[in-house]
């Protein structure tokens, strides 16, 4: 084989390559509104502004889509249904494991990597709405 069929192959497979990756592309890409910026001071902390930009996402939804927020903790993913933050160092995510256990992680508020996604709800089922669970207030007395 000559270097030049080598080169027409090679010339072909790179046009094969870009279509391949055309198609693989939507046609349309969703636009997505970005949530309004939350204000957090930086005393709160990393905990806080976390809640608070899943609070923004989820706020910006239509009835139609749900904000599903997983967190992987190497061994299993959780569908985080409720938030709590005892502290502003230790978040506590209260979930759904994939075999639809109730499962609790509690977590350092800055080592915390969450995947937040909207997705579309098919009718006849209700959109899921995160709780966000506030703790007690101290007592004044």
């Amino acid at each position: 084989m000559a270097l030049t069929d080598i080169t027409r192959q090679l010339t072909q497979l790179g046009n094969t390559g870009k279509t391949v990756l055309d198609a693989l592309r939507p046609s349309e890409i969703p636009k997505v509104d970005a949530p309004p910026a939350t204000q957090v001071s930086s005393a709160e902390g990393v905990g806080a502004t976390i809640l608070a930009e899943v609070r923004a996402m989820q706020n910006a939804l239509r009835d139609d889509s749900e904000l599903v927020v997983l967190y992987h903790n190497g061994f299993e993913t959780l569908r985080v249904l409720e938030f709590y933050a005892p502290s502003p160092q230790v978040l506590v995510f209260i979930g759904i494991d994939a075999e639809r256990n109730v499962t609790r992680v509690i977590a350092r508020a800055d080592a915390v990597q969450l995947t937040c996604k909207v997705m579309k709800v098919i009718a006849p089922a209700n959109a899921v709405r995160i709780n966000f669970i506030t703790p007690p207030k101290p007592k004044t007395e």
